[in-house]
């Protein structure tokens, strides 16, 4: 479905309804809402694992089984979407698609299902849209700013920077659940060696980055990965985004469920109720991630929250 210009007139009989969808390396969303009065109401949030970025960091192209099931969850939001009567859509795609040597193929699918074209977005534009999403809702409260968002994908990670002026400084990381696990940790359950290798590179690559950690006051985790390590730590029989949205991990928790989570075997984790069964594989490479980050910051813990790119992509939708 196109995104359409919705007349101003319209804006004051029912609110208007966007529809925004994120493709990523592991995973693909949607979010639906109606925004009236400046402010962004929950429709409905969906959530596939479709595994997008399988074999991209060796192969530098999306594999065909990959495609089949992108397209797959394309055909099931379209019709998600249509039901729900949206105005407006936009499909916005980071770190699998943006160097992938056969990116047409990908576009070509969405198009046909879904009827509009991905957009690969910047890294500056991303990084403004998750910041947007993460933050809302963060002054009221009073959580002190700066802020570090942390958006731990399968293919990178996003560390946004920023404070209630907007962003100050902003990076993506070649390093995400899907990517360690596939570079380092083959065995089930992981070595004490290849562990060792997945940590050094996290910490080089958190070495490198350009973001000065050091200014941070509030470390603000977002999407797929944190929101399950959080729910894990927080022993849920079930998955709760009522739950989990704004909760906060201590460092203790955060410490423990990290070292179950490397050290236990995919069937272990299998058993869990709160960890989807398409994050079983590669779950304890993103604990890794946000466990090594957390750890160069003076703070206690990590504050977790369910609003992330989807939320600041739907928002600038609706303020168009």
């Amino acid at each position: 479905m196109p995104e359409s210009a919705v007349p101003e007139s319209a804006t004051s009989i029912r609110p208007v309804r966007v529809a925004a969808i994120d493709c990523g390396t592991n995973s693909i969303r949607l979010l639906i809402a109606d925004y009236a009065n400046g402010e962004l109401t929950e429709v409905d949030r969906q959530m596939r694992i479709v595994r997008l970025g399988q074999g991209v960091d060796s192969t530098g192209a999306f594999a065909a089984d990959a495609l089949l099931r992108t397209f797959e969850a394309c055909g099931e939001y379209a019709e998600i979407v249509r039901s729900a009567g949206v105005d407006r859509l936009r499909f916005v795609a980071t770190s699998a698609a943006r160097d992938v040597s056969n990116r047409d193929e990908f576009f070509a699918g969405v198009l046909d299902r879904l009827g509009v074209q991905p957009d690969i977005i910047s890294g500056d534009e991303e990084a403004a849209l998750s910041f947007q999403g993460a933050t809302l809702g963060l002054a009221a409260l009073e959580i002190p700013g700066p802020y570090l968002v942390a958006d731990i994908g399968g293919g990178s990670t996003e560390l946004v920077l920023g404070d209630e002026n907007g962003v100050l400084a902003a990076e993506s990381l070649d390093m995400g659940s899907v990517r360690m696990t596939e570079r380092h940790l083959p065995s089930d359950p992981a070595t004490i060696e290849e562990m060792a290798a997945a940590t050094k590179d996290i910490d080089a690559l958190l070495d490198s980055t350009s973001v000065p950690l050091d200014q941070a006051r509030s470390l603000i985790g977002v999407a797929g990965t944190v929101t399950t390590v959080a729910a894990v730590a927080l022993k849920l029989t079930e998955y709760s985004a009522g739950a989990i949205h704004h909760a906060r991990i201590d460092a203790a928790q955060l410490l423990d469920t990290t070292s179950w989570l490397m050290g236990s075997t995919r069937m272990a984790r299998a058993d869990v109720p709160a960890i989807h069964p398409g994050r079983v594989d590669v779950i304890g490479a993103g604990a890794l991630i946000l466990q090594r980050l957390h750890d160069r910051l003076d703070q206690d813990g990590v504050l977790v929250s369910e609003h992330d790119i989807l939320d600041g992509v739907a928002l600038a939708l609706a303020r168009q």
